[in-house]
């Protein structure tokens, strides 16, 4: 071989290493920046992120709704204010954006790290076969994670809850703190801060969603007039719900549904009455107070109204003394 082939094979080899495989990968390189900025620009217009989301309605007040929840099944509480609506929406979206986001820039990073070693002329077929191996024993390793997360992404896209909801996920019931891909939290009636994985909430309970229903039970004294205990109470809880603060928090009219429960010492009378979601428990608490006055002022007698302890004195009782 003359010096002049070596010179020409010298040159093309130089001119494959220091031009064509540079342009190349900055080709590559450029190609995915490109493409991570648009996708990643038209995830955030979905979210709402980049500019105020049109409104879907012809209502100019109504609240605005992310692009990307508009084809999903919305559960925002009815009695949310529109600034609540659009705050629980948009960390909605903006949370399953920010899971489309980082699917896109990890498949375009690894696209982009195969296709620069194709450049450089290393055999990948090795690379994706290892791949689908570690891949394998990540998943094994870490189901419980992706089980959490991949429940936490239906969660958000089917509304099951949000800040602000009272609900009952079996282990904890309380309000909703913080809604993630991984954990929700809520604190309890005692201020307990629950975290609870979403990969083990085998059901929910929602009690913040359309309405709620409260429960007046109250016992009453065997001798008592069922049928006049019964329209004291209805009277007295429309009167109650007539006027502020409960009138705000009803949605309908007091339905007593009879006899719940009898037992030798007493029988209980169950009224029921639709309210606004979380609105229920304050209503039975009212309502029970002015029940209950009410059978005071109409002669209605409770369970054991002449009760008395008697103590022993001597092995007799204080009333056998004399």
């Amino acid at each position: 071989m003359d010096l002049q082939t070596l010179a020409m094979e010298w040159t093309e080899t130089n001119q494959h290493w220091l031009v064509e495989v540079p342009i190349r990968i900055g080709a590559y390189l450029i190609a995915i920046l490109i493409a991570r900025f648009i996708l990643h620009r038209m995830i955030d217009r979905a979210t709402g992120r980049s500019g105020k989301a049109k409104k879907v309605s012809g209502d100019e007040n109504a609240p605005a709704k992310p692009a990307l929840l508009r084809g999903l099944r919305d559960r925002v509480p009815s009695g949310a204010t529109g600034q609540q609506a659009i705050e629980r929406r948009q960390q909605r979206a903006q949370t399953i954006g920010s899971v489309l986001k980082s699917t896109v820039s990890i498949v375009l990073l690894v696209w982009g790290i195969l296709a620069i070693l194709n450049v450089l002329g290393v055999n990948i077929a090795p690379f994706i076969a290892s791949a689908g191996v570690v891949g394998l024993a990540i998943g094994f390793g870490a189901q419980n994670l992706v089980r959490d997360f991949v429940t936490g992404v239906f969660m958000l896209l089917e509304d099951q809850y949000g800040v602000g909801d009272i609900v009952d996920l079996g282990e904890a019931i309380g309000e909703v703190q913080t809604v993630g891909l991984r954990v929700t939290t809520l604190r309890d009636i005692d201020g307990t801060l629950w975290y609870v994985r979403n990969g083990e909430i085998a059901r929910v309970g929602n009690m913040s969603q359309e309405y709620a229903v409260a429960r007046i039970e109250v016992p009453v004294s065997l001798s008592a007039d069922v049928e006049r205990a019964e329209q004291v109470a209805v009277d007295a809880a429309a009167a109650a719900i007539a006027e502020a603060p409960l009138a705000e928090k009803v949605l309908g009219e007091p339905e007593m549904l009879g006899v719940q429960e009898l037992s030798p010492d007493l029988l209980t009378l169950r009224m029921t009455l639709k309210t606004r979601p979380g609105a229920q428990w304050s209503v039975q608490r009212r309502l029970r107070r002015e029940i209950l006055r009410a059978y005071d002022e109409n002669g209605i007698d409770l369970p054991y109204p002449h009760g008395r302890i008697h103590a022993l004195v001597g092995g007799k009782t204080n009333g056998d003394a004399n």
